[in-house]
């Protein structure tokens, strides 16, 4: 009986760039950064789909949503305010990728229902990145002890995940069956 030997592809360490991170502060400074470039972006983003939604339950959300986004970019600005730093937008790839995703969704979905359950997904791809980077955000800034930023951070999460649940709530209420 013959052996095979496998081979396996030879790990190799990430270089760090010389701006990188050298503490928990930078890294929390430096996701601050990306989550305000984000927001931003969805200020301009959400519009589009909720102009390009159909359901009416859709619309009003996006809607709504748009103004607590935009009272997040507001929000954020406290953080900064709070750390002492001033509020600096850097391109965040991951909501870059996201909001690309959710035009070609848009592009290649006929208007109605089908386009709709398109919206809702990329908006929950969306809504789960931001959890998870607000989640991420509030547990560095208790670790560096930065309470202001805490509470601020919480009460974006709680608003990201509430609109999560009513996305999920629409989409539960027949929309993805009529896009069958």
């Amino acid at each position: 009986m013959a052996t095979t030997t496998k081979s396996t592809p030879k790990e190799t360490k990430v270089k760090a760039k010389p701006s990188a991170a050298k503490d928990l502060n930078e890294l929390f400074e430096d996701g601050l950064k990306d989550i305000y470039w984000a927001e931003k972006e969805l200020v301009k983003a959400l519009p589009k789909m909720e102009k390009n939604a159909t359901s009416q339950e859709l619309k009003t959300a996006i809607s709504s949503h748009l103004e607590e986004t935009k009272e997040h970019v507001s929000r954020l600005e406290e953080v900064f305010e709070s750390i002492g730093i001033k509020a600096k937008a850097e391109k965040c790839d991951a909501m870059a990728g996201l909001l690309e995703e959710a035009k070609s969704i848009m592009e290649e979905t006929e208007s109605g229902a089908v386009r709709d359950a398109g919206i809702i997904a990329a908006s929950q791809k969306v809504e789960h990145y931001e959890i998870a980077t607000y989640g991420t955000l509030a547990a560095f800034a208790k670790t560096l002890e930065h309470k202001d930023a805490v509470k601020l951070l919480l009460k974006t999460l709680k608003e990201e995940k509430s609109c999560d649940e009513k996305l999920t709530a629409i989409a539960d209420t027949n929309l993805n069956s009529k896009a069958e």
